[in-house]
Order: C-alpha cells, then sequence, then structure tokens
C-alpha cells in the first residue's frame, strides 16, 4: 500500500509537499477549497517546481466551481511543469460546495461532467453547456493532445460507485470506506489522525491540536448526512448544536464549515470540552505507533491501495515523520 499526503490548501503547501517528498511520501494532494484556500492550481505549479518526484494532484476537484475547460486546460498545464507525475480525483463537494451553503453536485452532472473533461484532454470536440469546443492550444500553449492522465472519482454510494467504474481510473474515498473499495485497481483513502505517545490521552494538547481537526469531521458529516440527531447521538453533540444554531438557518453552514480540516471552530471547541474528544480513536486514526500500524494493515486488508494522510496542527513535519515511521514499522 502506497503512503501519501494531503493539505488543505494554504500559502505554504509548497514547501509542505517539498517536504513530503524528502520524507519520501508516493503522491501529495491538494484540497479544492475555495472558500478558504488559495488557489489548488496554482499551488500544485509551484510544488511541481519545487520537486521532482513526488506524484501530484486535487484531491478533490469540484465541478461546479470551474467550467471543464479550464480544469482540463489547468490539467494539461501540470503535466507539462510535472510530466507523468499528475493524476486528479473529483468529487461531489463535501465542504467544497457545502461550505458555501450548497448541496453536493449529482451524479447525473458528475458523469457529464467527466465524459466533457476526459474527452477534452484526448483533443476531441465535446458539448458543453449548448456549445461544441475543443481544446485549441498551439505548440508551446499545452502538451500535444491526447493528455493522458489518470482520474480518481470521491464516491461512497452505488451511483457514485457505478460513474467512478465507468468513467475513473480509480476511487478516491473519505469518511467511510465503501463495499466496493476492493473493486479498483486503484483505491485511495483520505484520513485523518495523529501518532499519540504512549500512555498520552486522547484529550492531551496535542492530540486536540494534531486529531482535533479530522475527529470534528465525524460532527460535520453527521450534521450534513443525518442532521441535528445524529448528531445528538454523539459525545458532545449537544454542545456542538447549542453553538451552530445560535446563526441562521441561511448562515448556518458558516459555522459548521468554518475551520474545515485546519483547526477545531467554536462548535467543535464546545463539543470537544464536552467529552466529545473520547471518540478521536473511533473517527480518526490515532493511536500509539503499533496502533495506527495495524489500523493500516486493516486498510490494506479492505481492499485500499494508497492510504493518503493529512497532518494537522503546528507541527506539520513531526506529523508526516510519525506518520510514515509508523507506516513503515
Amino acid at each position: 500500500m502506497e503512503v501519501s499526503c494531503a493539505f488543505p490548501t494554504a500559502l505554504d503547501t509548497p514547501d509542505h509537499v517539498a517536504l513530503a517528498e524528502r520524507l519520501g511520501f508516493s503522491r501529495a494532494w491538494v484540497y479544492d477549497t475555495s472558500q478558504q484556500s488559495p488557489d489548488v492550481w496554482m499551488t500544485l505549479a509551484l510544488a511541481a517546481e519545487r520537486t521532482e518526484r513526488i506524484g501530484l494532484g486535487p484531491g478533490v476537484l469540484v465541478p461546479s466551481l470551474r467550467h471543464p475547460m479550464v480544469n482540463a486546460s489547468a490539467t494539461a498545464t501540470l503535466c507539462a511543469l510535472a510530466p507523468g507525475r499528475v493524476a486528479v480525483a473529483f468529487g461531489t463537494g463535501f465542504s467544497g460546495r457545502r461550505a458555501m451553503g450548497y448541496g453536493a453536485v449529482t451524479w447525473k452532472f458528475m458523469d457529464a461532467y467527466l465524459r466533457a473533461y476526459r474527452g477534452l484532454l484526448r483533443g476531441e470536440v465535446v458539448e458543453w453547456e449548448g456549445a461544441r469546443m475543443r481544446m485549441l492550444h498551439p505548440d508551446g500553449h499545452a502538451p500535444a493532445r491526447p493528455v493522458d492522465v489518470p482520474v480518481l472519482v470521491g464516491a461512497l454510494g452505488p451511483k457514485g460507485g457505478a460513474v467512478a467504474k465507468d468513467l475513473g481510473d480509480g476511487l478516491f474515498a473519505t469518511l467511510q470506506i465503501p463495499d466496493y473499495v476492493g473493486d479498483f485497481p486503484w483505491s485511495a483513502y483520505l484520513l485523518w489522525g495523529t501518532v499519540l505517545d504512549d500512555h498520552e490521552p486522547v484529550d492531551s494538547p496535542h492530540a486536540r491540536a494534531a486529531g482535533g481537526p479530522g475527529w470534528a469531521l465525524s460532527l460535520h458529516g453527521a450534521y450534513e448526512f443525518g442532521g441535528p440527531e445524529a448528531v445528538r447521538a454523539l459525545p458532545g453533540g449537544d454542545e456542538w448544536l447549542a453553538v451552530v444554531g445560535k446563526a441562521g438557518e441561511d448562515e448556518r453552514h458558516l459555522s459548521v464549515h468554518s475551520g474545515h480540516c485546519v483547526e477545531l471552530n467554536d462548535a467543535d471547541d464546545a463539543a470537544w470540552r464536552a467529552g466529545g474528544h473520547s471518540t478521536l480513536r473511533d473517527v480518526t486514526l490515532s493511536g500509539t505507533t503499533d496502533e495506527v500500524r495495524r489500523g493500516l494493515d486493516d486498510l490494506a486488508a479492505r481492499g485500499v491501495t494508497e492510504v493518503v494522510y493529512q497532518p494537522c496542527g503546528p507541527d506539520v513535519r513531526t506529523e508526516l515523520e510519525r506518520f510514515l515511521d509508523a507506516a513503515r514499522a
């Protein structure tokens, strides 16, 4: 199983990608979260210039944020900057849409988008929004078509799985592992957590900073997919809802997704202090070196071929090093 990393795009992400290459990670995925991040393609271009070996790609692109020609052109540009190192993942938009008040894009839209995007990279004339178009880049403006780049699809349910099998080269999963993960030759799984010292409590300052942002996704996901009742079933859920509920319904998503994958927001902090931290080991890959190693072995046994770890907290280097040491143990 390959060991890769991911970053919630920030101004220092290109340097973190270069660090990940030096440490030995296979690939670096960068988030497409426009509501809180610098542009994913600019960031990947800078990372390409600072690296030589590590794989690069957006994980995951949210189709509604850009015209398929824009993503096709950006993909071709990155392939020119980092030949042989690029892969692209697409998803329906968890925080990339919900943090702006929208729902996820439909799988019908994703299907049409991927067909147009892949057709453009092959050099074909495609139809989008009632118009016919083709990549017209002259020599020196993009690599010659076809531009061959692997495409992974972020899917959990049966509709997404069908699109991934039909139009993707692999699966990009997170939050949970679908039953069909083993059906793909390339199955990447994005996870969060931290390697704890022996006897370190799960509510330590280190556990909060390094594991907390990933832990908070259990609350965010429960709210988005199951509603308030699903949150109430979690430790600290009532306290979390009390904070989120202070915002009006038309802006509640701002309270839910603030700090996404970076830090605990006010609601997350209230839940953590109310005992929510007790589920850290359950909802993230957090534990001692041996426990993390066993967790990775379990993922491999279930069909995951690439584990994608996002470090959190102020000391990215140490989190990357500790996770890689656990993976190699």
